[in-house]
């Protein structure tokens, strides 16, 4: 999975750090100060080192929780995300970290206690309800057998029954979440595409099938799911695509049963665009129309109408107190 793990030498001697090098006896373990000594570094090609990465275990220092951007998300109070990892371990080419990263090597924070202190006084400063948003510079679940972020969170969002803690994902990985009990403010929001963009852009990404088994296995064991229809990517046939896959996601899940149902289009920072054209320049999707606003990019076959028609066929499946429109695509 991992070419090298670098090992920032402030954790190494950490027993979560010890933990997971135990996991990989064979691999070169690198020492470094900082991590962004690897991972900022000038002269690296995210798409070659994406072939190869390696695993970086540092601190993260600064702020570990961030405001949420205005409108996105569901409604449930004051918005914040926080990212333990930075870099996805699956390969979409969609994926805005590519022009955000210099690197395509995967960054886990792993100073948890200190993101729990953060939390927590986020959450303290609070008049009212909050949530909490995981999975958004990472997937949230895609390394849990390493990470075990899951079973270090959970437990404590359990004592915080004030906050909601969405983690987002594409990944199978769900047996932790299936051997605890559920919690109530915690929602697992599901990532889909259409069957046909999945195949098309979202390398390495578990079988569609596969992610619906594990959704539903999810809901039957009292966990609240939620799904979310992003990036829409305008081209040929994608009303017929997503009609299909609206088909075949609610007769596998329970719609009475499902938190919140979003859908986005295609959307990111017009610089993040022109470096990701650069990295795949046989990529028809970045040689689409495109149309610009406040510096975000979408595509300009996409927009308010076709949404709208795919907004239309959802809302024969959910209920319109279930569904929002994802505001925003950039929260990095």
């Amino acid at each position: 999975m991992f070419s090298a793990i670098y090992v920032e030498e402030a954790v190494h001697g950490t027993e979560r750090v010890q933990q997971i090098l135990a996991r990989y006896p064979g691999l070169p373990v690198i020492p470094c100060a900082r991590y962004g000594e690897v991972f900022n570094r000038a002269g690296q090609n995210f798409r070659v080192q994406k072939q190869n990465p390696a695993l970086i275990l540092a601190e993260k220092h600064g702020p570990c929780v961030l405001p949420a951007p205005a409108g996105y998300g569901f409604a449930a109070g004051a918005s914040f995300y926080f990212s333990h990892m930075l870099n996805c371990l699956y390969d979409c080419r969609y994926c805005f970290l590519q022009g955000m990263y210099r690197s395509a090597h995967y960054v886990l924070f792993v100073n948890y206690e200190d993101f729990s202190a953060d939390l927590q006084k986020t959450i303290a400063a609070q008049e009212g309800r909050c949530v909490f948003y995981s999975g958004y510079d990472c997937d949230s679940l895609a390394l849990e057998p390493v990470s075990r972020f899951t079973q270090f969170f959970l437990p404590m969002f359990r004592e915080l029954p004030q906050a909601t803690l969405e983690i987002r994902t594409k990944s199978t990985q769900v047996r932790a979440l299936l051997e605890m009990e559920p919690l109530s403010n915690c929602v697992i929001a599901m990532s889909f595409s259409s069957e046909q963009a999945g195949n098309r852009y979202e390398h390495r990404v578990p079988d569609l099938s596969k992610r619906l088994e594990a959704a539903a296995k999810l809901q039957a064991a009292g966990w609240s799911v939620a799904l979310r229809f992003e990036p829409v990517i305008s081209e040929p046939a994608v009303e017929q695509d997503y009609y299909a896959l609206f088909e075949r996601v609610f007769t596998v899940l329970d719609t009475d049963k499902l938190h919140s149902v979003s859908i986005g289009e295609f959307r990111m920072p017009r610089d993040y665009h022109k470096k990701i054209a650069e990295l795949y320049p046989d990529e028809a999707l970045f040689a689409q129309p495109v149309v610009v606003s406040d510096g975000l990019l979408s595509l300009r076959g996409a927009g308010d109408e076709l949404l709208h028609k795919l907004e239309s066929r959802l809302l024969s499946y959910v209920e319109a107190r279930q569904y929002y429109r994802c505001a925003s695509e950039d929260i990095a």
